[in-house]
């Protein structure tokens, strides 16, 4: 029984010790470094709970050739959530011109101005029409050549509610330096989305950086300021979300270098709301690499 109690003693010391000196991943980088993505990551908090943000979506409606009849009630081509109207007013689609005319007694406002009737711009003009009734507002999106209402609640509980997305310890090892290679012409790279649908774009370039001795490459979209990547790695589906992550960077420097920093590679929208029109990676950037840095999984999607 002694012997026993001497093991049984020496083994919970054993593991007491293990316990104590059992390295999790730790926050690597300078201070100026570890807050400025603290304070990136805080940010784009804010930005989500924002009134033209991800998470107060409740509605994506897409539209018929002709007249649609949209309101709360059964009987309306289009069910608005309860709270509005029975009969809002119909929006009606033809050769691609967009127009509503909104029922008598129906408060609608675009710009804190009444509507009764006029013309819609969808959101790829950059300034689509964006209407209001009470909580609700709404505003017309193009994907191909399908037209939708996407509809917000800007009162809806989930905004209070939000407690933010968990990440990886941040690691300046992931601030990576890649080079860009340019397409000459632009590289057609095909788009899918969570729609089904596959869209054509152009790639100007691919990053290339190297991580543990490989090399990696990455088709960029161009965007206003920068590149836009969309991307998937090991990780995906498992700690993080399965259809990829999102990278903004800056333009190239003058000796076609690019910060590739996946502290800030983030969720996209369909992680947060099934009435988003996510983009999906192109085959060609999915990675064999676990890219252990920026947003994880937030909810129960995968």
């Amino acid at each position: 029984m002694r012997i026993f109690r001497h093991v049984s003693q020496l083994l919970l010391i054993t593991f007491l010790f293990l316990a104590c000196t059992e390295q999790g991943p730790k926050v690597k980088g300078s201070p100026e470094y570890i807050t400025e993505i603290e304070q990136w990551h805080q940010k784009r908090i804010e930005r989500l709970k924002q009134d033209n943000g991800w998470l107060n979506l409740v509605g994506l409606y897409w539209l018929t050739e002709g007249k649609n009849s949209f309101g709360s009630s059964s009987d309306n081509d289009i069910i608005f959530p309860e709270g509005s109207p029975e009969r809002i007013g119909i929006i009606s689609l033809k050769d691609n011109i967009l127009s509503i005319v909104i029922e008598n007694g129906v408060k609608i406002t675009c710009e804190n101005k009444p509507v009764t009737e006029m013309i819609l711009k969808e959101d790829i003009t950059d300034e689509p029409t964006i209407l209001n009734l009470g909580t609700f507002q709404w505003f017309i999106i193009k994907r191909g050549d399908k037209y939708g209402i996407r509809l917000r609640d800007l009162k809806v509980p989930l905004v209070k509610e939000f407690k933010g997305i968990e990440t990886y310890p941040i690691n300046s090892d992931w601030r990576i330096e890649a080079k860009f290679e340019t397409y000459d012409p632009p590289k057609e790279i095909l788009i899918p989305n969570i729609l089904g649908m596959t869209e054509e774009d152009y790639s100007p370039g691919a990053l290339v950086f190297k991580k543990n001795g490989n090399e990696y490459k990455l088709d960029a979209i161009e965007s206003s300021s920068g590149y836009f990547i969309i991307f998937a790695d090991e990780t995906s589906g498992e700690e993080t979300y399965g259809a990829g992550r999102f990278l903004y960077t800056e333009k190239r420097d003058s000796l076609n270098n690019v910060i590739l920093d996946f502290n800030k590679a983030y969720n996209p929208p369909c992680v947060f709301t099934k009435f988003a029109t996510c983009p999906l990676p192109p085959k060609q950037n999915y990675l064999q690499l676990r890219i252990t840095a920026g947003e994880k999984m937030w909810g129960e999607q995968h």
